[in-house]
């Protein structure tokens, strides 16, 4: 492991694979932390950095090392063969996506599920500051309740973030993996744009990670002043859901049962609002298992 550090921040390379890290005008297919440093003006998200080119799972680094880690640092790959994402889902990533994790600590346990809606709208706010400063119309990347990112209608990304309570805080690990420009097997952001642009001015990772830090830690702090209502606004406009109508499947009596619903957006605790056609209001849960808006929800009442 080397590490290499300025006034401001720091940087880590795991296994040995230092001749790997990028140099200033170097390979695309390697992080450039010069390129990050340039496009991070945070005071304390994603100023000390792990890097390797290949890791079973950033978010593991950062979960089995918190107590080790500044609040804040952020783990990055390159290749990450054994992400995980919902319901122990195996989240593989190949080069071309962003994938990192990072740090952040919480009192207030209440809150904490909803922080992966903070960290899905400072992604979305990340990509559309990169494209406005090239140029770019917006890529019109929307989220997917809880936790994923969906561009044209197919998926691009996804959000994980677990917690352990110790010494009277939360220590939350949040991961995230965006597909910036791998095609396979669905779509990029840079499909979108690669025929607008020549492909030295398409987005690339270090710039979207520099955004990303900026606008969580912003939002972070307007969330944990103010409360998520503060978000709420921007949050529906982001996301695919409102007053979107889904059929809840439920057991009665051995019988499944469809409900029309209609969303109206979240709850306190963060789960869905919608109301019914018999004009109650309820609140959707995951049911555990994988889910679309067509199946797996469990609608109680409010």
């Amino acid at each position: 492991m080397e590490s290499h550090h300025d006034a401001s921040c720091s940087l880590v390379i795991c296994e040995s694979e230092a001749k790997h890290l990028v140099k200033d005008d170097g390979d695309d297919d390697s992080f450039n932390f010069s390129l990050f440093m340039n496009s991070i003006i945070t005071h304390q998200f994603g100023r000390f950095l792990i890097w390797s080119p290949r890791l079973s799972s950033t978010h593991d680094v950062v979960s089995h090392n918190f107590s080790e880690l500044p609040i804040g640092s952020v783990c990055v790959t390159d290749v990450q063969f054994k992400g995980r994402g919902r319901t122990k889902n195996v989240w593989e990533s190949p080069k071309g996506c962003l994938m990192y994790s990072f740090t952040l600590e919480m009192e207030d346990g209440r809150v904490v599920p909803l922080v992966q809606y903070v960290v899905s709208l400072a992604v979305t706010e990340a990509v559309k500051h990169v494209c406005d400063k090239k140029g770019f119309s917006y890529i019109d990347v929307k989220i997917k309740w809880p936790n994923d990112l969906y561009l044209n209608g197919l998926k691009v990304g996804g959000i994980l973030c677990t917690s352990t309570y110790r010494s009277k805080k939360f220590h939350v690990s949040v991961g995230v993996g965006l597909n910036v420009d791998n095609e396979q097997p669905t779509t990029c952001l840079n499909a979108v744009l690669k025929d607008m642009s020549p492909a030295s001015n398409l987005l690339k990772r270090e710039e979207i990670l520099g955004a990303f830090f900026d606008k969580f830690e912003k939002l972070f702090d307007l969330f944990m002043d103010q409360g998520f209502k503060s978000l709420e606004e921007l949050y529906y406009r982001t996301w695919l859901h409102s007053e979107q109508r889904v059929i809840v499947e439920e057991k009665v009596q051995d019988q499944v049962v469809q409900n029309v619903v209609t969303i109206q957006g979240l709850t306190s605790s963060g789960y869905l609002l919608a109301i019914g056609d018999d004009n109650q209001m309820y609140e959707l849960h995951p049911d555990g298992n994988s889910f679309d808006f067509f199946k797996g929800l469990v609608r109680r009442k409010i």
